[in-house]
């Protein structure tokens, strides 16, 4: 029987890869599908290239198999440059009515990150619809979290589909706190994982 694939850090040349798992993991996610709502799935993918422009400039972006990704910033990292948070407000006028609500959500993500202490922070987490259910999302999780843990160090993510609540739990991450997309939408839970 053949071993599993070992999760690797995905580099600036898979940036095509892990941007298009972002974009097809998230097409119908109750926040994200709202947030972009007047964009076409294949019309998101510069919001996506985005963040994964933002967290490739640390060695934190794993990949497994091609088909599950994972994008954390270490402590004391910033999602974004200056530059590419220009950018994503310059890419947030293409959203029309729903600008104004993009820009309020990004605010409330921020608003909720806590401060209290140094983490590693899960900023997406993804696998592609044609791996999904093959527990690869959550096998990439538990590799990460033990490097993490390696460290002694705590992590925090949103998640921002309530059916992944139950499977965070499950690698000790505990309910934080929540906020919603303006105008009573889809809910945010934040979860914190203390150091070990």
């Amino acid at each position: 029987m053949d071993s599993p694939v070992s999760p690797r850090r995905a580099t600036q040349a898979d940036i095509e890869l892990v941007a298009s798992i972002i974009e097809l993991a998230f097409a119908n996610d109750p926040l994200w599908s709202r947030a972009l709502t007047p964009l076409s799935v294949a019309q998101r993918r510069p919001f996506w290239r985005l963040f994964v422009d933002g967290t490739l400039r640390y060695p934190w972006t794993w990949l497994l198999d091609s088909g599950a990704t994972s994008l954390w910033i270490p402590p004391g990292g910033t999602e974004m440059s200056f530059e590419q948070e220009e950018r994503m407000s310059e890419l947030a006028s293409s959203l029309g009515p729903e600008e104004d609500n993009f820009h309020e959500l990004l605010r409330r993500f921020d608003a909720a990150h806590p401060r209290r202490e140094p983490h590693y922070y899960l900023s997406l987490l993804g696998t592609h619809p044609d791996h999904r259910g093959q527990g690869l999302g959550m096998r990439l999780l538990a590799h990460d979290l033990a490097l993490i843990d390696e460290e002694h160090g705590a992590a925090y993510l949103e998640s921002s589909n309530p059916a992944n609540n139950g499977r965070y739990a499950s690698v000790g991450f505990e309910w934080l706190g929540e906020f919603s997309y303006p105008g009573n939408g889809p809910v945010v839970t934040t979860m914190w994982r203390p150091a070990r």
